[in-house]
């Protein structure tokens, strides 16, 4: 197929799934790059020409920071999927712009507030939108209900004890006082650990504050601390409302990381902007690496018909990884291929309205020629 994708946001992850579907042969795109920066464009055009192994056409276009212009509204209108890798607070506006336009869209915000206005504005869109479709939300929402679905066919029970995503994107090296590191874009880490996160517990739909939580977890032998954050259940808690009795998302990070962050929040005035003064704070004292790896555990828990409780795991512990000619951080991959495949599955199945996480299914998802570049065939 020869789609035009246009992608909103030349950073990281932008230019990742642009060099991703402009190097996997599932698709022979035209590919349009959008953003507020002209250096920027340029930076990313040049990385993304340098990286490809076809001769893939990617042009670039300037995005205003409110409403469009008449280059963005061009593009939009002859795009079959605009895929919005802008930071959260830009969804709804890029999402409108994509209904009027008549294109598909996906983006990757964890933010729930702005999720819910898409979710009721694209309702009735004649073209389809999948939210939260990157690495968490996203990935880790698929892979929980391919388990569910395995649990339910192996053991002949659809009603669970519980289910438990964990993801984190962790540098390679962590020191102390603060025990982490930047590997991608710092708009959003405070903000999710500020936001309230959306569990299952006890059979109830609850908002609970994030960071309530810290506990231990082994993966593979390795020690982690995982914690509530907010949006990485996407709509998995509605969704297996009724089915299981607990579900929850939380956050991988390296031993300490979680308590020296309470302590910071301690420190900020209830009257203050928390997770504006926290993402201030950690900027300031936190570096950006590039060396990262990305750690993903999913569970479900319930019983057999013999009332013996059993679980069904999956664990992934992904690095870099060269795509074309490039090394691609291992957040990069894992986010943008998953946006990826979300263009290849709007573009070959035409859906209309929304499409959220619990409503694809999982196993076709996770085996798609863009996903399971990254993070291998599911077996």
């Amino acid at each position: 197929m020869n789609p035009t994708i246009a992608i909103c946001g030349a950073g990281g992850i932008g230019r990742a799934a642009a060099l991703i579907l402009a190097c996997n042969n599932a698709m022979t795109p035209r590919i349009y790059i959008g953003d507020i920066n002209t250096q920027s464009l340029n930076d990313a055009l040049r990385w993304i020409n340098e990286g490809q192994n076809r001769r893939i056409s990617v042009e670039t276009f300037l995005m205003p920071l409110q409403e469009s212009n008449d280059e963005m509204d061009a593009i939009f209108q002859k795009s079959d999927v605009i895929l919005d890798c802008l930071p959260g607070s830009q969804a709804p506006r890029i999402a409108a712009m994509a209904k009027k336009s008549h294109s598909h869209y996906a983006n990757l915000t964890e933010y729930v507030a702005e999720s819910d206005q898409i979710i009721e504005e694209a309702s009735d869109a004649e073209t389809g939108f999948i939210l939260q479709t990157g690495l968490a939300p996203g990935y880790i929402n698929l892979l929980a209900c391919q388990l569910y679905n395995e649990f339910k066919t192996k053991f002949n029970n659809d009603k669970l004890e519980s289910i438990k995503m964990r993801v984190g994107a962790l540098s390679e090296h962590a020191l102390s006082p603060y025990f982490y590191a930047y590997t991608w874009s710092p708009i959003g880490v405070a903000t999710e650990y500020v936001k309230d996160a959306v569990v299952v517990k006890d059979y109830t739909r609850q908002l609970i504050p994030s960071l309530s939580g810290t506990e231990t977890i082994i993966i593979n032998g390795e020690a982690f601390e995982d914690n509530y954050t907010s949006g990485g259940a996407a709509d998995l808690p509605k969704a297996f409302y009724g089915k299981v009795k607990n579900l929850d998302y939380k956050t991988i990070r390296y031993p300490g990381h979680y308590g020296w962050v309470k302590e910071k929040l301690k420190s900020i005035p209830e009257s203050n902007n928390k997770s504006l003064v926290l993402d201030k704070l950690m900027q300031s004292i936190i570096p950006s690496v590039e060396s990262d790896r990305v750690v993903i555990y999913a569970q479900v828990v319930g019983y057999d018909q013999n009332k013996n409780l059993r679980a069904i795991e999956k664990s992934y512990d992904i690095y870099p990884k060269i795509i074309g000619t490039k090394l691609l951080r291992a957040i990069q991959t894992t986010t943008a291929s998953a946006l990826c495949e979300a263009a290849y599955f709007l573009i070959h199945t035409n859906p209309k309205g929304v499409i959220l996480q619990s409503q694809i299914e999982p196993l076709s998802f996770l085996n798609g020629p863009y996903v399971s570049e990254i993070y291998g065939k599911y077996e």
